[in-house]
């Protein structure tokens, strides 16, 4: 399953396919006896997609065959044992993905001519994605973080390794004018290597930055590179051979103190908004001005959610989970609407908006 989210992967998800693009959402559950539910939901939203695909008669035979075949090949890599708070599987001729989120979905089937990607771009929003690179002298790690948990990213050229075998053991032990570990051309010129690596995932998927490693690693890898120039700096070696917990619990004050920054900043941008008549607040009044294409930044509380209807195309009004019209996850819609039109989108601890009622904005005009 997969849980990070790159605008590559993004865009080659959003591009148009031979109908019909499966799209099917399911929320899941982490602990019991919630998840307990999960195996039964998964196969019967399974069941009524393939259920709608031998019902559309549009669909020809062959390509009915393989998208069922897609779906099938997907579901034997759903993992619950290691299940977040939704599921959303994507089937197509030729091809299928998976994808774990931190954010709860609606139960969906939705054949189309693309996949709908709403539910996964609000969700990684949500999820402040950040990169952690930890280095040593033999080894650079390249870790992937999100709201409560990091694991290995096996992407470019990470992780990069060394043999033992390429030290001198009697130079590391001299003391003087003769370089130590990290002064050491071949250890710099690892650390070159790594610093370039780096700078190769962020230009393609740009994220804040954290690096650990011994205080000696880190000074060698400023004066060797530049690609971490600006990223928030956590003097704790041994991470480079770590665990995902070792370093979830290592760099997690510092996320927790970014997170905080963050929400004050937005309170006093919002505030600000409110003073110069540029604020919008509500799920009515914020997705008018994300259809306006208005909307510079976006704040949504947490688990903030509503399901409304369409009023006469004018105003959303509340309406009940499960009606015809029902628009269950507007909140993702507004999310990906502002994101695609270049707003700023925050995500906020819940009661954080206070009187704006779980979503607020900052307009542009």
């Amino acid at each position: 399953m997969e849980h990070a989210l790159s605008p590559a992967t993004l865009t080659g998800l959003r591009r148009p396919r031979p109908y019909p693009a499966v799209s099917v959402l399911t929320p899941t559950h982490r602990r019991e006896p919630d998840n307990a539910q999960d195996r039964v939901r998964l196969r019967n939203v399974m069941t009524e997609a393939k259920r709608q695909l031998e019902a559309d008669p549009t669909v020809p035979r062959e390509r009915r065959v393989e998208v069922g075949r897609q779906l099938d090949q997907a579901l034997t890599e759903v993992d619950l044992a290691h299940a977040e708070d939704g599921l959303v599987i994507y089937a197509a001729p030729g091809e299928h993905h998976v994808w774990s989120l931190t954010r709860p979905v609606p139960e969906r089937v939705v054949l189309s001519d693309t996949f709908l990607t709403r539910n996964l771009v609000s969700a990684q929003a949500a999820d402040r994605s950040f990169w952690v690179l930890s280095v040593s002298a033999d080894r650079a790690t390249l870790w992937s973080g999100g709201t409560d948990r990091v694991f290995e990213a096996r992407t470019g050229d990470f992780p990069l390794a060394r043999s033992r075998d390429n030290f001198d053991a009697e130079r590391q032990e001299r003391i003087g004018d003769l370089p130590s570990t990290f002064q050491d051309e071949d250890t710099r010129h690892f650390l070159r290597a790594a610093d370039t690596a780096m700078s190769a995932v962020l230009r393609v998927d740009e994220r804040p930055l954290y690096v650990t490693g011994e205080p000696a690693a880190l000074a060698a890898l400023d004066e060797v590179g530049s690609a971490t120039e600006g990223a928030a700096r956590l003097r704790h070696g041994g991470l480079a051979h770590g665990t995902p917990e070792s370093v979830w619990s290592a760099v997690r004050p510092l996320v927790a103190a970014e997170a905080r920054r963050s929400t004050d900043t937005v309170a006093r941008i919002l505030e600000s908004a409110r003073g110069h008549r540029a604020f919008a607040a509500g799920v009515d009044e914020v997705w008018q001005s994300a259809q306006e294409g208005r909307v510079g930044l976006l704040a949504v509380e947490e688990n903030y959610r509503v399901t409304v209807r369409d009023d006469d195309g004018d105003h959303l009004v509340p309406a009940a989970s499960g009606d015809l019209d029902a628009r269950e996850d507007i909140v993702d819609e507004i999310v990906e609407q502002c994101l695609e039109t270049g707003a700023d989108v925050r995500f906020v601890p819940d009661g954080a908006l206070g009187d704006a009622d779980g979503m607020a904005a900052v307009l542009r005009y």
